[in-house]
C-alpha cells in the first residue's frame, strides 16, 4: 500500500487546525448564551426611583435562578404592565413588598404587610414619609387597568415599590408584576457602590 504524499496530507492538517480554534469558540459562545438565558445576565439602572441604594446608570448583576422574597430588588420586563411602557423589553428595577396572598397598606409612611409593619431601614424617614401616601391594594386598584378592587397581591405575581417614593412609578400606578414578567433578582457589584448601599440591594431579602 502507497503512502500518502506531503501535498495530500496537508488539507486536512489545516483543517484540523482550524477545528482545533474554532470549536472552543463555538462552545464558549453557547455556554455563554445558555448562561445569559437561563442563569445571569446583566442591567443598567435607567432614573432615580431606586435611590439612594441604587442610582442612576449604575451596573447590577442579575440571577435569574433566584428566589424572589420579601425585599428582594428585582428586574422585570415592563411592557404590558405599564401602560407607560410601549416597547417589549423596557426593564424596570423595583423592590418586592406584597408576595402572592399578601395584604399591602401604607399609613403615615409605614408599610404594612398582613397588618405588620416592615421594616424600611433600608431609606430614611423622609424618604418614607415623601410621596408615600395612604393607601391599601384595593383604593389604589380601582385606577389600575388589570385586578380592579383586588384586596390581596394575586397567585403568581408581586407588589413593588421604588425606594425613591416620591419620583418612582411603581406598582402603585398600575398594579401587580406577573411571575413570568421577572428577569432575576438584582445584586449590586462591589466595587460600584458603598457597604450599606450594597447590603440594602443585596442582603434584606426574607
Amino acid at each position: 500500500m502507497s503512502k500518502k504524499s506531503k501535498a495530500e496530507q496537508k488539507p486536512n492538517s489545516k483543517f484540523a487546525e482550524a477545528m482545533s480554534w474554532i470549536i472552543p469558540i463555538v462552545v464558549g459562545v453557547l455556554v455563554a448564551l445558555l448562561l445569559r438565558q437561563f442563569v445571569v445576565t446583566f442591567a443598567r439602572v435607567d432614573g432615580p426611583s431606586m435611590e439612594p441604594n441604587l442610582v442612576n446608570n449604575e451596573r447590577m448583576i442579575v440571577w435569574r435562578q433566584a428566589k424572589v422574597k420579601h425585599l428582594s430588588v428585582i428586574v422585570f420586563d415592563a411592557h404590558g404592565v405599564d401602560p407607560e411602557a410601549t416597547k417589549p423589553n423596557t426593564d424596570y428595577v423595583k423592590r418586592v413588598i406584597g408576595m402572592p396572598g399578601d395584604t399591602v397598606s401604607s399609613r403615615n409612611g409605614n408599610i404594612y404587610v398582613n397588618g405588620k409593619k416592615i421594616n424600611q431601614n433600608f431609606i430614611n424617614k423622609y424618604q418614607r414619609t415623601t410621596g408615600t401616601g395612604n393607601w391599601d391594594l384595593k383604593s389604589l386598584s380601582k385606577s389600575w387597568s388589570r385586578h380592579t378592587n383586588s384586596v390581596k397581591v394575586p397567585k403568581g405575581e408581586y407588589f413593588a415599590l421604588g425606594d425613591h417614593r416620591s419620583v418612582s412609578n411603581d406598582g402603585r400606578y398600575w398594579g401587580f408584576i406577573p411571575k413570568k414578567k421577572v428577569l432575576g433578582v438584582a445584586k449590586t457589584f462591589f466595587w460600584e457602590t458603598n457597604k450599606t448601599k450594597r447590603n440594602n440591594v443585596n442582603n434584606l431579602a426574607y
